[in-house]
């Protein structure tokens, strides 16, 4: 194995990973479960099925990296500030679908987490982490949102590719961006695996 994700039979994926690459993976689903925040207990004595009901948020979120996990609807780089119509659309829609987007997305950390938890480390420091169909999708997925959110923090645009390879060792953004781009070959090899 390649350290990238390749396919197994029965449609699961398979990724030689090293302690510290483990580390690192655990370390940042554990800072997304954080960032994207606690899922919504029923209070005590509280019937747990109005839950399933409970209206979410209409304000988009302030932190860039939230806002770009959980972007407005109707909007983009076409809608001026003054469009009303398409804020209040992306209030509606965030109201009634952000619950549940960020439980998926805690859902997607957590199997990254408890994946790696249950990894054997083998005596010269690696070990294969084996993946299912399902697993693999909830993997990409939480992949998918770690870029997403290191994206929004670096503040990448299309034009900063060439620029992240090309930084100095001294540069403080260094380890991120080295973190974005390993993130983003294990992303990328992971969708070839499921690809049909």
């Amino acid at each position: 194995m390649s350290g990238l994700f390749e396919a197994v039979p029965g449609g699961g994926a398979a990724v030689a990973l090293d302690e510290v690459e483990v580390s690192i993976l655990r370390s940042l689903a554990v800072q997304l479960l954080e960032l994207v925040g606690p899922g919504d207990e029923p209070i005590e004595g509280e019937d747990p099925l109005a839950s399933l009901f409970a209206e979410g948020p209409s304000e988009p979120p302030k932190d860039p990296a939230l806002a770009r996990l959980f972007p407005d609807a109707y909007g983009g780089p076409d809608v001026k500030p003054d469009d009303d119509e398409a804020r209040d659309l992306s209030a509606e829609f965030r109201r009634y679908t952000e619950n549940d987007l960020r439980a998926r997305k805690r859902d997607d950390a957590l199997a990254v987490i408890r994946s790696l938890d249950a990894l054997t480390m083998a005596g010269d420091g690696g070990a294969v982490l084996g993946l299912g169909p399902d697993e693999s999708r909830q993997w990409l997925g939480a992949l998918n949102d770690l870029r997403l959110a290191i994206g929004a923090r670096l503040e990448v645009s299309d034009d900063d590719g060439e620029e992240f390879y090309r930084l100095p060792d001294s540069d403080p953004r260094k380890p991120m961006v080295m973190a974005y781009l390993w993130l983003g070959g294990l992303q990328e090899s992971l969708v070839e695996t499921l690809l049909p």
